[in-house]
């Protein structure tokens, strides 16, 4: 009897030991993410930066792309076996980072070769009135909190891919002496936008095209 009652205990002590470094489930619990391979690639010619190819990654809700996205979505899938939804949305939010910082710093050269003429042109020339008034931009992306593809169509070979984005951005502008006239960096603003891309499925090019920028309300 003896025998049985301290096996008993040892059984309840293993059970409280496992109890304590598991835990208890209660439905909430995070789901494990396998890490992903990142390697973004938006070549321009001839510096090498981030394309719209790569890593696989979603965005918080786990949403990809809009119901009323789907169809074009799996039009330009059935055309092309390597697109890829996910990598497609990792490397627009890289392409994203790199064409506001671009803007903001004023170095557009990096990003000439991957958008459209109006796109750069309209880009150009802020920086060109800017400069003008002796004014510079000191901003951060904070965050990304959400890409997700809003719309998406294939006509013929050719495809374009709207993605809504929402980020979290420190807007500070400097004067030539470098004082703050308008902005905060201690306080983002959260931001909406939609950038179409596009992209000749025929071409053996594998980089996506900005050809046009809008701003949420």
């Amino acid at each position: 009897m003896t025998a049985i009652v301290i096996l008993a205990l040892v059984a309840l002590f293993i059970g409280l030991r496992l109890y304590a470094v598991l835990g208890e489930r209660t439905g909430h619990e995070q789901p494990i993410v396998k890490p992903a391979e990142t390697e973004v690639r938006l070549e321009p010619r001839p510096a090498v930066t981030p394309s719209i190819q790569q890593v696989p990654t979603l965005d918080p809700a786990g949403m990809a792309y809009l119901p009323t996205a789907g169809p074009g979505v799996r039009a330009i899938l059935a055309a092309d076996s390597s697109f890829d939804v996910a990598r497609f949305l990792d490397g627009a939010k890289a392409a994203y980072r790199l064409v506001l910082e671009s803007f903001w710093t004023g170095d557009l050269d990096t990003i000439r070769t991957h958008v459209d003429g109006h796109i750069y042109d309209t880009f150009a020339g802020a920086v060109e009135d800017r400069t003008a008034q002796g004014l510079k931009l000191d901003n951060r992306l904070v965050a990304i909190e959400q890409a997700v593809i809003a719309e998406a169509e294939l006509k013929k070979s050719v495809a374009e891919i709207m993605v809504r984005f929402e980020a979290d951005i420190a807007a500070v502008t400097r004067n030539a002496e470098g004082a703050v006239v308008a902005g905060s960096l201690s306080d983002a603003v959260q931001t909406r936008d939609r950038w179409t891309f596009r992209r000749d499925l025929a071409s053996k090019d594998p980089n996506w095209m900005l050809i046009e920028t809008d701003e949420e309300e």
